[in-house]
């Protein structure tokens, strides 16, 4: 294993357990769920196959409830299908040549809008699912919303914040 590759995997680790931080001392209240785990789903390296992602969704979510959120099965519920998405996601944001050149997401090569717009849209994602798991019904849809884009627009400096900790650089 190259020793960028141990890097960004300890690095992941680290910020799995700042998620776990968050989860357990920074709580803003009902109104935003702050969550990194978007974002590293979303940053894996290219090389990593949907499949692959996917269990590490899994395995990332359950450590996260597990160890910090208490209620086995939300965020696993939550991140799997952003795992799910990622190549779409990539491909509808950074067009399909992102693939063929095998370069990671950073906003050195690919500029700030569109790592903004991707982290958006995983964001997205984890939220509508998160939040509709953790509601069930009991709450009225603008409530939902409200919590929806208030975690969204919180979220985005952590997406950027893990972008920048995860990035590879020459």
């Amino acid at each position: 294993m190259s020793q960028t590759r141990i890097s960004a995997f300890w690095m992941y680790v680290i910020l799995v357990v700042a998620q776990m931080v968050i989860c357990n001392y920074f709580y803003l209240g009902y109104y935003v769920t702050l969550s990194l785990l978007p974002a590293l789903i979303l940053l894996m390296p290219l090389s990593i196959g949907t499949a692959g992602v996917m269990c590490i969704a899994f395995v990332t979510g359950f450590a996260v409830d597990a160890f910090a959120e208490g209620l086995i099965g939300l965020n696993i519920l939550a991140l799997v299908p952003v795992a799910f998405f990622r190549r779409r996601i990539l491909s509808l944001v950074f067009g399909p040549e992102i693939f063929v050149r095998g370069a990671n997401v950073s906003i050195q090569r690919n500029g700030l809008g569109k790592v903004i717009s991707s982290l958006l849209i995983a964001q997205a994602i984890f939220l509508i699912v998160y939040i509709w798991a953790d509601t069930a019904g009991t709450t009225p849809f603008w409530f939902d919303l409200l919590r929806f884009l208030a975690s969204l627009v919180c979220g985005l400096p952590l997406g950027l914040l893990a972008e920048n900790l995860l990035e590879d650089r020459p």
